[in-house]
């Protein structure tokens, strides 16, 4: 699976013109943009599903999934606010490149980059236990129901 660093490791960052800085830093933001969107998939997925389950082990963990699933939509709306007030700063270090502190902001531009790169894997990780659970929990209750199907047929 692709990283999300789109740039080099060596001294990229610091060397690139504003425009492949912006460029670059859109489409951050356009990822975050479709995060978003995957998470409220998610959260409409369990919601679908959440009001099916009877086994308290089961609503347990589902509710364990959805505490994550909102942790991350606190990072991935923090991390979109910093993405757009960071394409503000370079947008008026286009116009103006004594804006900001050269130096300063690109090693922020660094450190933006690295917090999503980590907000992305904790988000991949996030997911794959989402359908992980959803698959359990499905096929549990899914047994359940069966067993207590056969029950009632093999009661006189």
């Amino acid at each position: 699976m692709k990283e999300f660093r789109n740039r080099p490791k060596d001294g990229y960052i610091h060397e690139a013109d504003w425009q492949n800085l912006y460029s670059l830093t859109e489409r951050w933001k356009s990822d975050l943009e479709f995060y978003n969107q995957d998470l409220k998939f998610l959260h409409g997925l369990i919601d679908k599903f959440f009001m099916w389950i009877s086994k308290k082990e089961n609503i347990d963990m589902v509710q364990e999934i959805e505490l994550g699933l909102l942790d991350m939509d606190k990072r991935s709306t923090t991390l979109l606010q910093k993405v757009n007030k960071h394409l503000h700063h370079l947008s008026e270090l286009i116009d103006n490149p004594f804006a900001y502190d050269s130096h300063k902001f690109r090693t922020e531009h660094e450190q933006l980059e690295d917090e999503l790169e980590t907000f992305v894997k904790d988000f991949r990780k996030n997911r794959k236990e989402v359908f992980k659970v959803t698959e359990y929990t499905i096929d549990t209750e899914e047994m359940a129901r069966k067993f207590h199907l056969s029950e009632k047929s093999n009661t006189p």
